[in-house]
């Protein structure tokens, strides 16, 4: 087998919020994934300037020593290097779309959802209408802009229409909450998705895969969520800012979240649903997708949260090890797939 040259396509030019957490993920997927003949490892990494680097390794000695380049001499450079497979690994929305859409244009052959996708998905109401359509239960919610009244009776959830990380989102238990989550909401969207609060249950989110042309359902991982005083997930159940403020992952003690056993009921109900998630917004290689579980069992569509940066703290990988595969064989199989191999 020939060796493969795989480009990690990491940072971001939207912000250092975005810019880190994608090197923390693409930095623990190089360290899991790279360490064999198969593959010739390059990184391109963006930073908020604009600027494009080609460092060695993403320790950040290695990044000051790299070059920056703008756009055009990124290009020279990326083809110069002819790449077989990228691996995209940029969270904030121009990674998941304009950098994807640039791969399309070198003709570079990349890993995961395409841009038109991720766009959709990431888009919290557009995603919960397309997998209405498709049969899967989603709470009533209204698409919000600035001076827009909300209809939603409380207890609502008001989050930003397009932000991960939990960031913005507010639980309102009163209509005299609604001007002030609305405010945080705007902070960091144009447009806001108020919805019915699904009371507890649980909370899950569900991983698909495909292997050998089929829809696969992953073990689901559980959050820490309680009618009582944790009623919806925030930003600190997910990243956390370490004592010399390098952010890290939160949700990976087996406390906050943790893999559902796989005999408990509610696993197969879930997963099927999922599946048709998957199918409903045209996705590829893999997909995972929140949900809500009523007190009577009912899942309900929360989002979509189509990436997986195959660092093995990443929530697909964390899904696929517990059924049984490891971290660089789930890259492997996406690798293949992308490159029509099987």
């Amino acid at each position: 087998m020939s060796v493969l040259r795989i480009l990690h396509l990491v940072g971001s030019a939207y912000d250092d919020f975005y810019c880190n957490l994608s090197r923390l993920y693409a930095r623990d997927c190089i360290a899991a994934t790279m360490n064999t003949s198969f593959y010739e490892c390059h990184i391109a990494y963006i930073t908020p300037d604009g600027q494009w680097r080609f460092p060695i390794s993403l320790n950040q000695a290695d990044i000051n020593a790299a070059i920056p380049m703008s756009l055009a001499d990124a290009i020279k450079f990326i083809v110069a290097q002819k790449i077989d497979v990228a691996l995209p690994q940029m969270f904030c929305i121009p990674g998941m779309t304009q950098y994807r859409s640039l791969l399309d244009l070198l003709n570079i052959p990349y890993v995961g959802n395409t841009p038109d996708i991720m766009a959709i998905a990431a888009h919290k109401a557009k995603a919960k209408s397309i997998v209405s359509a498709a049969g899967v239960k989603v709470p009533f919610g209204e698409l919000l802009h600035q001076g827009d009244t909300p209809t939603v009776k409380p207890p609502a959830v008001v989050k930003p229409a397009n932000s991960d990380n939990s960031i913005g989102v507010v639980l309102v238990k009163s209509s005299t909450e609604y001007d002030t989550a609305l405010k945080t909401a705007f902070e960091y969207a144009d447009e806001v998705l108020v919805e019915e609060y699904i009371e507890l249950g649980r909370e899950v989110r569900c991983g698909v895969i495909v292997q050998d042309g089929e829809l696969v359902g992953l073990p689901l991982e559980e959050y820490l969520v309680n009618s009582k005083d944790h009623p919806i997930r925030n930003y600190t159940d997910k990243l956390k800012h370490t004592e010399d403020g390098k952010l890290s992952l939160a949700a990976k003690d087996n406390i906050k979240a943790w893999i559902v056993d796989f005999s408990d009921p509610i696993t197969e109900i879930v997963q099927a649903s999922a599946k048709n998630c998957h199918q409903a917004l045209g996705c590829r290689h893999y997909s995972l997708f929140d949900f809500r579980i009523d007190s009577q069992g009912q899942p309900w569509f929360l989002e979509a949260g189509l990436y997986c940066s195959f660092s093995p703290k990443s929530v697909v990988a964390s899904m696929a090890k517990a059924s049984g595969i490891p971290v660089d064989k789930l890259l492997m199989q996406a690798i293949n797939q992308t490159l029509n191999l099987v």
